[in-house]
C-alpha cells in the first residue's frame, strides 16, 4: 500500500532528517546533564566550605587525669576537637597569655608539656582551635591546677609566758605554708592533751589549758599535718613559767611610801614660803665681847687707880660696868 496515495498531505521523513533530530535531542540532553552536574558540584563545594567552618569547642584535659600537682612536677595537657575540618591550629594560653601553638593536619589531639616551678604556674589555662581555611576559632573551658605542698614547721605561741595555779592559758599553733586543710595536734611532754583540730582556712588552731598544779608547767608542742602524711612537722617547745605571788603587805608598803614621798614634797615646797620669810623678819644686832682696863687717877689721894672690865658686851645701847677695881 502506498501511504503517499492514501495521505497525500503527509510527507515522509528521510533518514537524514531522523538523524538530525536525534543529534539535536542528544545535544539538549547533554546540556541539561552538564548544567545539573555543575549545580551539583557547586552545591558540594558550598557544603564542603560550610562543613569546614563548623568547629566544635576544643576540650582541654590533663593527661595524668588529676588537677592536683606538686612543685617541680611535669604535666601534659591534651587539646582536641570532636568535630571540625583540618588543618587546625591549636594555641595554649595561661591567664590570657600565649604559651605555645601547634598545627595538626588531622583531628588527632595535641599535647602541651608544662613544668610546675612556682605557685604562679597553677593559673587559668585555655586552649584555642582555629581553622586556617575558614578562619573560624573556638575556645575550650578554663582549667585550673591545685598546688599541693607539705606543711611548713608550725609556730607554737601564747599571749602569756607566765601563769599561776588556777589560771586558764591559751596556746596557738600555725603553719604558714602547706596545702589545706591542715590538722593540728597539741602535746604536753609528748602526750596528746586534746583531740586534733582540722583547719580549712589559713588560721591558727587555738586551745585553752587550765593550770591546775605544778605538773602543768611542762613542755608543750604542736604538730601540723596535711595530705602529705609522711612530711609531718613539729613546733619548738614552749614552757610556762610560774608567776610570783604578791603578798598582802605589798599594797600597804606602796601606800606608806607614797605618803612619805608626798610629805617630803610638801616640806620642800613649804621652805621658800614659810620658813625663810619668818627668819628674815627678825633684826640682827651686832655684838661683841672685849676685855678692857681703864686707869683713872684719884685726885683726893693723889694716886692712880686701875679699873678692869672683863668680857664687856659692846652693842647698840649697851653699857659696860666694872667687875672689880683693886684698891
Amino acid at each position: 500500500m502506498n501511504l503517499q496515495l492514501m495521505f497525500p498531505h503527509v510527507q515522509t521523513l528521510s533518514s537524514d532528517h531522523w538523524a538530525s533530530s536525534r543529534k539535536r535531542y542528544q545535544r539538549k540532553k547533554n546540556q541539561r546533564t552538564d548544567s545539573w552536574r555543575a549545580q551539583s558540584t557547586q552545591q558540594i563545594q558550598n557544603a564542603t566550605a560550610d562543613y569546614r567552618e563548623i568547629l566544635s569547642n576544643p576540650m582541654l584535659t590533663p593527661l595524668h587525669g588529676t588537677l592536683e600537682v606538686v612543685m617541680k612536677q611535669e604535666v601534659s595537657l591534651s587539646c582536641h576537637l570532636d568535630s571540625g575540618s583540618p588543618p587546625v591550629r591549636y594555641t595554649l594560653f595561661k591567664n590570657r597569655q600565649k604559651l605555645s601553638a601547634l598545627n595538626r593536619t588531622d583531628l588527632t589531639p595535641v599535647l602541651f608539656n608544662l613544668t610546675i616551678n612556682s605557685a604562679s604556674d597553677v593559673g587559668e589555662y585555655k586552649c584555642k582551635a582555629q581553622n586556617e581555611i575558614s578562619n573560624s576559632e573556638k575556645y575550650s573551658r578554663s582549667l585550673n591546677f591545685t598546688l599541693k605542698e607539705p606543711v611548713s614547721k608550725p609556730v607554737l605561741s601564747s599571749p602569756n609566758s607566765q601563769a599561776k595555779k588556777g589560771q586558764n592559758v591559751t596556746l596557738s599553733c600555725l603553719s604558714e605554708n602547706g596545702s589545706l586543710p591542715i590538722t593540728y595536734t597539741f602535746f604536753k611532754d609528748r602526750q596528746s592533751i586534746q583531740p586534733p583540730v582540722k583547719m580549712q582556712n589559713r588560721e591558727a588552731a587555738v586551745i585553752s589549758v587550765l593550770i591546775k598544779s605544778s605538773n602543768d608547767f611542762g613542755m608543750y608542742k604542736c604538730k601540723a599535718e596535711n595530705c602529705f602524711h609522711n612530711k609531718t612537722k613539729y613546733s619548738n617547745g614552749f614552757n610556762f613559767t610560774l608567776a610570783e605571788e604578791r603578798s598582802n603587805s605589798q599594797p600597804l608598803i606602796i601606800c606608806l611610801g607614797l605618803t612619805l614621798l608626798l610629805l617630803a614634797i610638801g616640806f620642800a615646797l613649804a621652805i621658800p614660803f614659810f620658813i625663810i620669810p619668818s627668819y628674815k623678819a627678825k633684826p640682827i644686832q651686832p655684838e661683841a665681847c672685849v676685855n678692857l682696863s681703864v686707869i683713872r687717877r684719884d685726885e683726893q689721894e693723889n694716886r692712880a687707880c686701875a679699873t678692869i672690865y672683863s668680857e664687856v658686851l659692846v652693842g647698840e645701847g649697851a653699857q659696860a660696868g666694872p667687875l672689880h677695881s683693886p684698891e
